[in-house]
């Protein structure tokens, strides 16, 4: 926490556009953005963004009719695995604008606000690429991870060797939640939003979610 504290204030000491001095002042009570980017690949150092969402979560409501939605032009090429996960072509993204043209207007939305996501390292190793461009620093936001606050609720009192499935399916289905159309940004930014309410009740209540009892503790208890 200290160390993270005192990149915090080195990196604001120099930031390169003072302008965006905003990102590192605490946003909105009660406010976070869940974010979701579709890349070229998963190579954080060499792939690039080309499809970018982010909505705000107030309280308990998704603004999802507020969100940030952009498709980017990458630099480099996409990657056939990829095209076959998120079904973003060249040609789809060919007159879109570069991210260097989207930051800006992403920045000013999410504010200083934490993000949400789900594996939401990567999501913003792929955005701290441009963000270093711009500015120097790496983005200062607090970060969610709803995948841990699922593995606390679900996992956190499991035996050793307990099988663990943090699949983002597999959330879903046990949250009772919607799976719209999975790999595309708005629609994932969406459920992971939708994630994070459900999980951030569960925790204010004390309500764990169950595990389906092992074979060898079924048999345990019927002897």
């Amino acid at each position: 926490m200290a160390l993270r504290w005192l990149s915090r204030l080195m990196d604001r000491a120099t930031l390169g556009d003072k302008s965006y001095d905003f990102l590192f002042e605490p946003g909105p009570p009660d406010e976070v953005v869940s974010v979701d980017c579709e890349t070229t690949g998963l190579d954080p150092r060499r792939d690039e963004i080309i499809s970018v969402a982010a909505i705000r979560i107030r309280g308990d409501r998704i603004l999802s009719s507020r969100s940030f939605t952009a498709v980017a032009r990458p630099r480099v090429a996409i990657a056939a695995e990829a095209i076959k996960v998120h079904g973003l072509r060249e040609i789809d993204v060919a007159r879109a604008r570069p991210m260097s043209e989207i930051l800006p207007g992403l920045l000013h939305y999410v504010g200083g606000r934490p993000l949400v996501g789900y594996y939401i390292d990567f999501d913003i190793a792929m955005l701290n690429n441009h963000v270093t461009e711009m500015l120097g620093v790496q983005l200062p936001n607090p970060r969610i991870e709803v995948s841990s606050i699922y593995y606390e609720r679900k996992y956190g009192d499991a035996p050793p060797g307990a099988q663990i499935d943090l699949t983002f399916a597999t959330i879903l289905r046990d949250l009772k939640l919607p799976l719209f159309n999975q790999h595309d940004a708005f629609s994932d930014a969406l459920m992971t939003a939708m994630i994070y309410l459900s999980l951030k009740d569960l925790r204010a209540r004390g309500v764990r979610i169950p595990r389906a009892r092992t074979r060898s503790a079924v048999d345990h208890h019927g002897m």
